[in-house]
């Protein structure tokens, strides 16, 4: 990482985000001592997207602003995500985060430049905190997608959250032998791993954990490995004479990613604003 950290800013190239972009996010990164730069401020030869996809590549992490649902943008985070760049969005309004994005970190400043650069500022001490813990740990973790559907039938409505982690090594050493991973979880979840069910038990942390079998035994350095899991909930029962079924449900809060090894455990906290229906696409 560089003295200063430097990122990628993605947002649409319209007067209308001049101010958005001078006052809310450059001035605010300066502030943080953080280099903040889109690509039509700087010079180069290649063509744009070339220099977008060089740029994404050598960025310490990204800010996006969503608003409008621009496809352009859309694209460039699409690329930023599939290389394991951290992604900040941002937003005036929260439609124009796609369900499928949700999970991601986001932003909503509703247009007021004042609230950006307050949400801004205390975002992005944490990015810098991160880009320090993920260079020295051996283990981080991200959400690359999370699934959802709603299973109705006469007596129960159900949800379903299928989550794909991506356990990442970004160090120069060899992680320590991986000797257990737990999600930690709100009460009412039972999840499954390629179709066998994972055992739970209570949790110090939040009421119940899950195993979850390693996918690897360790990561050398600079190396990658995924899991996929899925969780599931009862939210109506005829049985209990409680509520209404529903459309579709809204789950928020958040779950926790618990690596333990020899050398200590490592964990990865996941806020989640996912809503679940029928049919979600």
């Amino acid at each position: 990482m560089t003295e200063k950290p430097f990122s990628l800013v993605l947002m649409p190239f319209a007067p209308e985000f001049d101010d958005i972009y001078k006052l809310g996010i450059q001035e605010t990164a300066a502030d943080h001592n953080v280099v903040a730069e889109r690509v039509d401020e700087q010079f180069y030869s290649e063509t744009m997207i070339e220099r977008i996809y060089r740029q994404i590549d050598a960025a310490d992490f990204i800010i996006a602003d969503m608003t409008g649902k621009n496809p352009n943008v859309f694209y460039e985070v699409g690329y930023a995500h599939a290389k394991g760049k951290l992604c900040t969005l941002l937003t005036q309004e929260t439609t124009d985060i796609p369900f499928d994005l949700k999970h991601h970190r986001h932003l909503v400043y509703g247009g007021s430049i004042r609230r950006l650069k307050a949400l801004l500022a205390t975002e992005l001490e944490w990015l810098k905190d991160e880009i320090a813990k993920r260079s020295t740990n051996p283990y981080s973790v991200e959400i690359q997608k999370v699934d959802s559907i709603l299973v109705k039938t006469t007596t129960a409505d159900e949800v379903e959250l299928t989550f794909r982690f991506d356990m990442f090594n970004n160090t120069g050493r060899k992680a320590p032998d991986i000797e257990a991973i737990y999600l930690h979880t709100a009460a009412g979840w039972k999840f499954t791993q390629n179709g066998a069910k994972c055992a739970s038990s209570n949790s110090s942390t939040k009421a119940e954990r899950h195993f979850i079998r390693p996918p690897v035994t360790r990561l050398v350095p600079n190396s990658w490995a995924q899991i996929e899991v899925t969780g599931s909930k009862r939210m109506w029962s005829s049985y209990t004479g409680k509520g209404k079924p529903k459309d579709s449900y809204t789950l928020k809060g958040y779950l926790l990613f618990e690596i333990v090894t020899a050398e200590g455990i490592f964990q990865e906290k996941f806020n989640l604003n996912v809503t679940a229906d029928e049919f979600p696409f």
